[in-house]
Formats: structure tokens, C-alpha cells, sequence
């Protein structure tokens, strides 16, 4: 069981100020290709400006300070989640657009023979983590929040147990720039 958090703020500089999570890949927005990999999700909260669109059901908060960067939008989004929250998060930033299909080898990462695990992480064929496609033990993170509020993801789950995940194709490529975008429409 488990519960997603989906990051989708930011100022999305790189493209010039555009609304990264309406930005479309596909026809679609790159918020819809994240909000997809959350099928099988018990709850889903999306933490984005209040101008970003959200479908009936998922959950809508803003990190505190607005564009105070992803450790914060996760905090965000756990504290909407509650204390009723699932054992597990699925943490997916929204510029990660191909990396619904990594879920349930994310998912299988932890629960096949990872006892202890806290979590498993999506990384690309140079080893590089992709800490914003993966699967967090959801009291993990919240211990870690406690310790650690503020800076980068990387020194947020840095201790945890984490089981990487190899990418296949393009699952781990982000969205940065209008050339990222570009390259993933080929």
C-alpha cells in the first residue's frame, strides 16, 4: 500500500518561466504523465501553485515557503497526507515524465526480499540516482524531515537503505529545458 506525492512547482527557469507541470510531452501535460504512474496509489496529493489544475480526488498543497524546493514540497505533501498515511510514498517530481513505468519495479524492489529496506530509487545507466522517481518508507522520510528540513534531496534520504532500480530507455530523463523536451518527443 502506498501513497504518492507528486512535485510539481518550481520556477522552471530553464524554460523560461513556463508551467513546467503544464508543459505537454505527448499531447499531454507532463503533470497528467506523472499523476498516471500513480495508479494503485491509495492517496495522491500533487504539490504545485493553486493555478495548476488538478483532477477530482487528488489532494492540493503548496510547500511552505511557495518554490521552497523539493525537500520542502515533500514535507508539504506528507503533512496533507496526515498521520493516516500509507506505509509507503511514492515520491515522482513531475519532469520525470517516463518514469511510470519503473513503478512497479520500484514497488517489487521493496517488497521481494528487502526486508529493512527504506526505500528503492530509480537510477540511470550511470548509476545516478533519481531521488524524486522512488519509493520511500513513509516513516523514513518523516524521521529524516525531523532531522534534516531543509537543503537537497540527496542529503535528505542520504542513510537510508535504498535499493536501486536500473531506468530503462528514458525513464529517468527530466525535463529541464525546452531541448529536454524536445529529445524525450523523439
Amino acid at each position: 500500500m502506498f501513497d504518492a506525492v507528486v512535485l510539481a512547482g518550481g520556477t522552471a527557469r530553464r524554460l523560461g518561466g513556463a508551467s513546467k507541470p503544464d508543459v505537454r510531452l505527448g499531447g499531454r501535460r507532463l503533470l497528467d504523465h506523472a499523476l498516471a504512474a500513480t495508479t494503485g496509489g491509495r492517496r495522491v496529493v500533487v504539490v504545485a501553485p493553486e493555478d495548476v489544475a488538478v483532477p477530482d480526488g487528488v489532494l492540493h498543497t503548496l510547500e511552505d515557503p511557495p518554490y521552497g524546493g523539493p525537500v520542502a514540497g515533500i514535507a508539504a505533501g506528507l503533512a496533507t497526507l496526515g498521520d493516516g498515511a500509507a506505509p509507503w510514498v511514492l515520491v515522482l517530481a513531475c519532469d520525470v515524465p517516463h518514469a511510470g513505468s519503473a513503478v512497479p519495479r520500484l514497488r517489487s524492489a521493496v517488497t521481494e526480499g528487502a526486508q529493512g529496506a527504506d526505500g528503492a530509487v530509480l537510477v540511470d545507466a550511470e548509476d545516478r540516482p533519481q531521488w524524486l522517481a522512488a519509493l520511500y518508507r513513509t516513516a523514513a522520510l518523516h524521521e529524516r524531515l525531523g532531522e534534516h528540513p531543509g537543503g537537497s534531496v540527496r542529503a535528505l534520504v542520504s542513510g537510508l537503505d535504498l535499493r536501486h532500480v536500473r531506468a530503462a530507455a528514458t525513464e529517468a530523463a527530466d525535463v529541464d529545458t525546452w531541448a529536454d523536451l524536445a529529445a524525450l518527443e523523439e
